[in-house]
């Protein structure tokens, strides 16, 4: 899989968290604070699309493909609480290496 169509599905990933906190935070406002449930909804949809993709893929799940999936799940987590921009920049998928 291509870098371009990892950032596209993080992306993606991204957008669909972001609509799903703002819906759902109305009903847990006071319960659950917006970044735990940004956390919470970013691993699950994360999980779910990884797990999609293999069965789809029909690839074998190892332990080490689960955790790359919470580790994208913390990426898409981040985006959504803070901007995309924010974590393409820590990411460096801008594509400008140059300091200045």
């Amino acid at each position: 899989m291509e870098i371009s169509v990892l950032i596209a599905i993080v992306g993606v990933l991204v957008a669909l968290t972001n609509i799903i906190v703002e819906v759902v935070k109305k009903s847990t406002w006071d319960k659950l604070p917006t970044n735990v449930l940004a956390l919470i909804v970013a691993e699950a949809l994360t999980l779910a699309a990884g797990f999609a993709y293999f069965q789809i893929k029909t690839l074998p799940i190892a332990w080490y493909v689960v955790v790359a999936f919470v580790v994208v799940g913390f990426m898409v987590a981040y985006a959504a609480m803070f901007g995309f921009d924010k974590l393409k920049e820590i990411m460096n998928w801008g594509g400008s290496d140059d300091a200045g």
